[in-house]
């Protein structure tokens, strides 16, 4: 910077996207003379989700690292814990499965983790065939019969809906992906 001399460099680039850049460049919505330099060797790691039964070995192994770190000694996942952890999507891949984990892991009381140590939105996926059981399945649905109210109530105005429930639109847009209502209200 400032100089009055070139230098050469000799640089690699490695880019990541979650969006299927090839798709983007036919849709206008990424530049193709970029998308030709940077597809050199493209790189597909499948979402968790396609994982199968890696999910619970990796769920074993964050939860063998949360218990030392949190110093609790926690053994093991209920096999109520390991259905919902298999049919989660795991938006958020790996970070977050090891996040609910580890939460489990500090909320939890017993040595084994039970469904309502993990995140509400892995029970919420689960909706009203939850294998935590009838509070769980109630609670869901009641959140179910909340949105629908309030976004009929806005007319389909999910910024309005949000805040006749009192959340962050955001949060709101989550919970109505995870609680499988997008159909419901469109």
């Amino acid at each position: 910077m400032g100089g009055t001399r070139t230098h050469l460099l000799d640089v690699r680039v490695i880019a990541a996207t979650n969006r299927d850049l090839s798709a983007e460049v036919k849709r206008g919505a990424f530049r193709e003379d970029l998308y030709h330099r940077l597809n050199v060797i493209a790189l597909r790691t499948p979402p968790l989700c396609e994982l199968g039964d890696d999910i619970l070995l990796m769920a074993r192994s964050f939860l063998k690292r949360a218990s030392v770190r949190c110093g609790r000694r926690v053994e093991a996942l209920s096999p109520e814990t390991e259905t919902l952890l298999m049919n989660y999507s795991w938006p958020g891949n790996v970070r977050e499965l090891e996040n609910a984990i580890e939460r489990a892991v500090v909320l939890g009381q017993s040595d084994t983790v039970l469904p309502e140590d993990l995140p509400e939105t892995v029970l919420e996926a689960a909706g009203a065939a939850a294998p935590a059981g009838a509070f769980h399945a109630l609670v869901g649905q009641a959140k179910r019969d909340s949105i629908v109210q309030a976004w009929e109530k806005a007319r389909g105005d999910y910024k309005v809906a949000a805040q006749l429930l009192g959340l962050h639109p955001n949060s709101l847009l989550r919970l109505v992906r995870n609680l499988g209502l997008r159909q419901m209200l469109k």
